[in-house]
């Protein structure tokens, strides 16, 4: 694999971090966490569980994407920008993140200290996710959120059809392989969390870290993929 490939392998861990997520920890979303807004209101609603965990969702991913940028500062003299080591610290935490849910779960009730824990280190993890692509990787798709990418293709797909001049062509193509391998990566991430988490339960959880050591990998390649 090459560097080119980090944004697509980021994709599918996060597609499947959220999913098995949501999936094992009564419905909290981990990577996209403005999601926990949805469910935090069908909880209230329906009166169960995760309230507490999906309104501490939100401030612990903002402090993470924080110290990100604090960190990414000091390691700004590093060859990489310091990104290896966050995505090090990410692997860090899910492997943490996996081995509460092994130790800890299964969890019937969102707002136990136990899911808490496993769910916010898992928040932590992708929102270190999130911070890398948009410090490191800004020319790349978001990884963890699909709405924007998705809604570009279309617009791209559109235009093409329509006819644009071939400069304004080749940008768009150049968007629509990019965008494209995001949504699919992210949805193929999501169809193997669902698939495990059934067969496996939260031992699915497990995966995770070694994704994001083989991202961690790719990110130490220089950016034409050379070893």
């Amino acid at each position: 694999m090459k560097r080119d490939h980090l944004p697509g392998l980021l994709s599918a861990l996060g597609g499947y971090v959220d999913t098995a997520g949501f999936l094992a920890l009564q419905g909290l979303f981990t990577a996209h966490v403005t999601g926990n807004f949805v469910t935090l209101g069908a909880a209230l609603a329906f009166g169960s569980s995760g309230v507490i965990t999906k309104l501490l969702a939100l401030p612990v991913f903002c402090l993470v994407v924080a110290l990100v940028r604090l960190a990414s500062t000091a390691l700004n003299t590093r060859p990489d920008g310091g990104v290896t080591v966050l995505l090090l610290t990410q692997t860090l935490l899910l492997a943490l993140g996996g081995a509460f849910a092994l130790a800890l779960g299964p969890f019937t009730n969102g707002d136990h200290w136990s899911a808490m824990l496993t769910g916010l280190t898992l928040v932590a993890a992708m929102a270190i996710q999130n911070g890398v692509h948009r410090i490191h990787l800004p020319s790349a798709p978001p990884t963890t959120l699909m709405t924007g990418s998705t809604t570009q293709i279309v617009i791209d797909a559109v235009d093409l059809w329509r006819g644009l001049p071939e400069d304004l062509a080749n940008q768009a193509r150049t968007r629509l392989r990019k965008m494209g391998t995001a949504v699919v990566a992210f949805a193929l991430g999501c169809a193997a969390a669902a698939l495990l988490f059934y067969g496996w339960g939260r031992i699915c959880l497990l995966l995770p870290p070694l994704l994001s050591l083989a991202a961690t990998r790719l990110a130490r390649l220089p950016a034409d993929g050379a070893r």
